[in-house]
């Protein structure tokens, strides 16, 4: 390598390091709510941890800002979010780079001893979808210097967060005017459970919750909160669900209650139920990569843009090159140069 060349790509690398030093980072507090909307009976603890992020010049003026409540993953929490994808690090980047100007981050933890609760209110382990957007929007106009109505409120998420995300803003357009999914999972919870009628075979050799943290029961895990968000049954212990399949030996048993019951509690029949809902929403996007590992993603999410647009509902649904999340949280990913821009768009901000 000639020399020239090799100064030349020091001192862009240097540049390059200077300018990430120069980037003034936002502030992430941790804070604990006792929910009571997520009192229940099936063991699910109703404290809830949340992180929230402050912009850069949160401390140093007297503005209010508006909130972006962004839903963590399936086997994902908060904390999760912010030390493991450094998520905050793309907040104080964005801002900086100008994509969004700056804005408080809700990010509540709403992992469960199921691993995940779809952000849906259960007959069985707690209401949480009232949680996210009624208990836990109070609680944070209370405490911080938000712009306390729907048009400065938006909702994201991915994964399972792209799913309540969705769920959340459709069900509560009085509170949000805005959502973002990335990579949404779950969305017609009948047609998942049709492709993993195999998996459920699995959920015969739990009989424990504890059973559920060994890694070979991973994917019965997932089934039993599907089960437990949709299908809840309080008089069940000790997983308070009901599944729509069963086994006796190689022969498979459909409940056909339960599953027409994933079907009505999914978000792809929620434009049925809540098209008026729809309508009042101000912006709905969603994306999803096209070699997503969780093959009923880029399924459900062009059948539920087919659906809306049928619907005649303005939104926008985009598919990219890319996996389920080798996309979303890097540097100049999804979130950053997508999802971002999307609020700084569409929720309205102090003047």
């Amino acid at each position: 390598m000639k020399r020239p060349v090799f100064l030349t790509i020091i001192l862009l690398l240097i540049t390059h390091f200077l300018s990430a030093q120069q980037i003034p980072p936002g502030k992430v507090i941790t804070t604990y709510i006792k929910a009571k909307t997520l009192e229940n009976k099936a063991g699910e603890n109703p404290v809830r941890r949340i992180s929230v992020y402050l912009p850069p010049d949160y401390e140093n003026s007297s503005k209010r800002y508006p909130v972006i409540y962004f839903l963590h993953g399936f086997f994902w929490s908060d904390s999760l979010l912010v030390n493991n994808d450094k998520i905050n690090r793309i907040f104080d980047r964005a801002i900086h780079l100008k994509k969004i100007k700056p804005v408080i981050v809700v990010m509540p933890d709403e992992s469960t001893v199921f691993k995940g609760s779809f952000y849906a209110n259960s007959k069985s382990s707690g209401n949480w979808s009232d949680f996210t957007s009624i208990e836990l929007v109070n609680f944070i106009d209370s405490r911080y210097r938000t712009i306390p109505n729907k048009d400065s409120r938006g909702i994201a998420g991915h994964s399972m967060g792209g799913n309540g995300a969705l769920r959340n803003a459709i069900l509560h357009p009085e509170t949000f005017s805005s959502v973002y999914a990335l990579s949404p999972g779950v969305l017609d919870a009948r047609y998942f459970a049709l492709t993993e009628t195999e998996a459920y075979k699995n959920t015969g050799r739990i009989k424990e919750v504890k059973d559920l943290s060994k890694p070979e029961n991973t994917g019965a895990t997932i089934l039993y909160a599907i089960a437990r968000a949709y299908n809840g049954n309080s008089r069940k212990p000790p997983f308070f669900a009901d599944l729509p399949f069963s086994f006796d030996g190689e022969n498979v048993k459909v409940d056909t209650e339960v599953l027409k019951e994933l079907k009505d509690n999914s978000v792809s029949e929620l434009p049925f139920t809540h098209y008026e809902n729809l309508r009042k929403l101000k912006a709905i996007k969603f994306d999803w990569g096209k070699n997503d590992e969780f093959k009923h993603i880029p399924v459900t999410c062009r059948s539920f843009s087919q659906t809306l647009e049928l619907l005649k509902i303005r939104h926008e649904a985009e598919e990219y090159i890319g996996t389920h999340g080798s996309e979303v949280s890097r540097e100049n990913g999804r979130i950053e140069n997508s999802l971002l821009p999307f609020f700084n768009i569409n929720l309205k901000f102090e003047e």
